[in-house]
């Protein structure tokens, strides 16, 4: 604990902010362009490259028009990206989530054929291929659980057969990592590393991104299965949960209203931490920024650091190709 002292013994902590210089060479935590991973949105058709009206700067694309995109994050020295499907079918059981000519799967295996060594994440759950656009198989208006694990697994190992590095279950299915360790386990499928989104709350920030996903649930909510926002210790256990289960990496979503969960997770484990910067978050600050309000690069910085600081080393955002770019200008 630091003790002010009059006189000429006077702690000045103002001497290590004298110059850019000195705060550099004394800075605790850096962002790095390799602790980025950019989401992307693909869908089946052709010539689709279509704005998300919420997510200024974020589009859907078809697998024609999305390698153009794919060519900034590689210029942009970005070195992974994570997968949302939008299929053209939807069905009760989703299942053009597990078929292996969905596109996912298409693109996963294209991404690996132009970019054989960008990490390709990606994310199962079925919101997106269900009808009713809720994350589990449902009877009598209800998310069923162990009846979802099947599912999944498919999914799984359906887009690690297609080239997947990583998988990572979104859809908050008690049980669900140790089915699909086992499911990929099983297919021989070892190497493929469980990315989870161990501690996921029932957020308001994720409102953009059902647009772009098309995954909003058609009835009710799904407070029944993410986590209740006023819980903190709850979040450990469900990362514990997901560790014993035989997940690589653990997750925290949303990042910036639970930088505190980010910070008791760090101090609970040594696992690797991701973090994902939501849509909701992304999409308040392109708003502020258009308006004015803001110096969008400044705040967008700071985020990213306060991210870090609090123990992740994994970074999701929309932001990414911005953030590697501003990275690239400081170091030139």
């Amino acid at each position: 604990m630091y003790v002010e002292k009059r006189g000429s013994n006077m702690i000045r902590l103002r001497r290590l902010r004298g110059s850019e210089a000195i705060r550099n060479m004394v800075r605790e935590n850096r962002v790095n362009k390799e602790d980025l991973v950019y989401p992307m949105f693909v869908a089946e058709g052709t010539g689709i490259k279509n704005p998300v009206d919420s997510m200024p700067g974020i589009y859907q694309y078809s697998l024609d028009t999305f390698e153009e995109e794919l060519r900034r994050v590689a210029d942009a020295g970005i070195s992974a990206v994570l997968l949302f499907g939008i299929p053209a079918h939807k069905d009760e059981v989703g299942s053009s989530a597990y078929d292996d000519q969905g596109i996912m799967q298409k693109a996963v295996r294209r991404i690996k054929e132009l970019y054989p060594d960008m990490i390709v994440i990606a994310d199962i759950c079925l919101c997106e291929y269900t009808s009713h656009g809720h994350c589990g198989i449902i009877h009598d208006g209800k998310i069923l659980n162990d009846e979802t694990l099947p599912y999944l697994g498919k999914m799984a190992v359906s887009l690690a057969k297609a080239g997947a590095d990583m998988v990572a279950p979104s859809d908050m299915m008690d049980g669900h990592t140790a089915y699909i360790r086992k499911a990929l386990d099983d297919n021989g499928l070892t190497d493929v590393l469980i990315m989870g989104y161990s501690a996921k709350f029932a957020s308001g920030y994720y409102a953009p991104f059902r647009d772009a996903a098309h995954s909003a649930p058609q009835f009710g909510d799904r407070r029944t299965y993410q986590m209740d926002p006023a819980n903190g210790r709850e979040a450990l256990r469900e990362c514990e949960a997901d560790i014993a289960e035989g997940a690589d990496i653990i997750m925290v979503k949303p990042a910036l209203a639970y930088l505190d969960v980010v910070k008791d997770v760090r101090n609970h484990t040594d696992y690797p931490i991701a973090v994902y910067n939501v849509s909701g978050e992304y999409s308040m600050v392109k708003a502020a920024a258009a308006n004015g309000w803001i110096d969008e690069k400044r705040i967008v910085m700071e985020n990213m650091t306060a991210m870090k600081r609090a123990g992740a080393g994994i970074i999701i955002t929309y932001h990414a190709i911005d953030v590697a770019h501003w990275l690239e200008s400081e170091s030139i």
